[in-house]
């Protein structure tokens, strides 16, 4: 049964007890990476310690017993995500990945002249992949601004459709602002018109379970280190059908169905796009990092998140000279700001002596820090398992920024 007991929660994670310099680890920069719990941990332990082994293809016990812990990792984050029989799940090393791998597989589909659509918002990840796709097939992009509260210029986002249109990729949630995006409104929108969407999904899925079977977009991607499982693996989402249709991403072992001396044939999605030894100790432990979130009363979690969130913005703008970006009412828990009398660095050295971790710098987004004429911000993200005393950490932290600097 799901529940919400925070201080159990805390102790699921072990990293969250230990101290940085004498003092208790608030950590706060989980937008970068989330920490792990002990079952994750275990897992991968396990694994490693008594089920090591390739697999595919391997008829001892060891390579079957993986085979099926890996298939069986697909099929549980298939079934979190709600996925339909006509979506396929494929492993790659994360979101960035991800993109690449779509972007490669539309390359030899779109002509010159055709126009794809993308926000300021969006994360490098999911910017520089269609510059690159863009430069090499002519093709126009489209860049839509967000208004002063950070959401979407929505309205100037639907203005871009025309004809031309053939895709548009779009954050589900912002990793600066902490804005959602109305993805029913925007997949709907786009899929009328027949223009392919590509959804970035990092910065959602740890806050929280996401229909991806229901919500009507063609691609979804993540990364597993940022929904509390390991680094190095990750998700792409989208029609069977269409991923066929794709050439190979990468070649090698695996994808292939048969090769000889007068040329190669390949396999159907998913082994089309996972070349080579995957990730398979990365595919099981972010399969039990979706077990472990299946437990979690997820709307208390996020009424929790939202009381934190309140909370340490109303008493950082307290502070002199602050300025936040991102303050729409519809955002996950992530705080952006500026002191106006120290650079960002400066605000997260000071913190890190305080025990607590931020993020500070551009967020690779550089787009959206120029539409926002500046160069860099403090950035706070809240997970499920913050409490209060991190964020009194973090405000204590500031008043000593805002003392020295002030």
């Amino acid at each position: 049964m799901a529940s919400f007991d925070l201080q159990a929660i805390r102790e699921d994670f072990p990293i969250l007890s230990r101290e940085v310099d004498g003092k208790p680890l608030s950590y706060l920069d989980n937008g970068a990476t989330a920490q792990k719990p002990r079952c994750v941990v275990d897992k991968l332990a396990t694994f490693f310690s008594h089920e090591n082994a390739n697999i595919h293809r391997g008829v001892h016990y060891l390579s079957r017993h993986a085979t099926d812990a890996y298939e069986q990792a697909r099929e549980t984050i298939s079934e979190a995500l709600s996925l339909t029989e006509e979506q396929q799940l494929i492993f790659v090393r994360g979101a960035t990945e991800a993109i690449n791998l779509v972007t490669n597989g539309l390359a030899s589909e779109l002509q010159p002249g055709n126009e794809i659509i993308l926000t300021v918002m969006e994360h490098h990840a999911n910017f520089v992949p269609w510059q690159i796709l863009a430069e090499k097939n002519e093709l126009k992009l489209h860049f839509v601004p967000v208004l002063d509260d950070g959401s979407l210029d929505l309205e100037d986002w639907k203005s871009r459709f025309n004809e031309n249109t053939k895709v548009a990729a779009f954050a589900h949630v912002s990793n600066v602002l902490g804005t959602v995006n109305p993805l029913a409104e925007m997949t709907a929108f786009a899929r009328e018109r027949n223009v392919l969407t590509l959804v970035d999904g990092a910065q959602a899925l740890p806050h929280g379970p996401v229909d991806v079977g229901g919500l009507g977009c063609d691609f979804y991607v993540f990364s597993g280190h940022k929904v509390y499982g390991p680094d190095g693996i990750g998700c792409l989402i989208g029609p069977k059908e269409k991923l066929n249709t794709f050439p190979p991403y990468q070649s090698g072992g695996d994808m292939i169905e048969i090769v000889s001396i007068d040329g190669t044939t390949f396999r159907e999605v998913p082994e089309r796009f996972e070349a080579g030894t995957p990730n398979i100790s990365g595919a099981i432990g972010l399969a039990e990092a979706f077990r472990y979130m299946a437990e979690i009363d997820w709307h208390a979690a996020q009424v929790h998140e939202q009381s934190l969130l309140k909370y340490a913005t109303e008493e950082l703008a307290k502070l002199n000279g602050i300025k936040f970006y991102g303050t729409t009412a519809d955002k996950v828990g992530v705080i952006s700001y500026l002191l106006e009398s120290a650079h960002p660095h400066d605000v997260g050295t000071i913190l890190d002596s305080e025990g607590v971790a931020i993020r500070v710098g551009h967020h690779c987004a550089q787009p959206l820090m120029r539409h926002f004429g500046i160069a860099a911000t403090a950035r706070a993200s809240l997970a499920f398992y913050n409490n209060q005393e991190d964020v009194d950490a973090l405000i204590r932290g500031m008043k000593k920024v805002d003392k020295y600097f002030g």
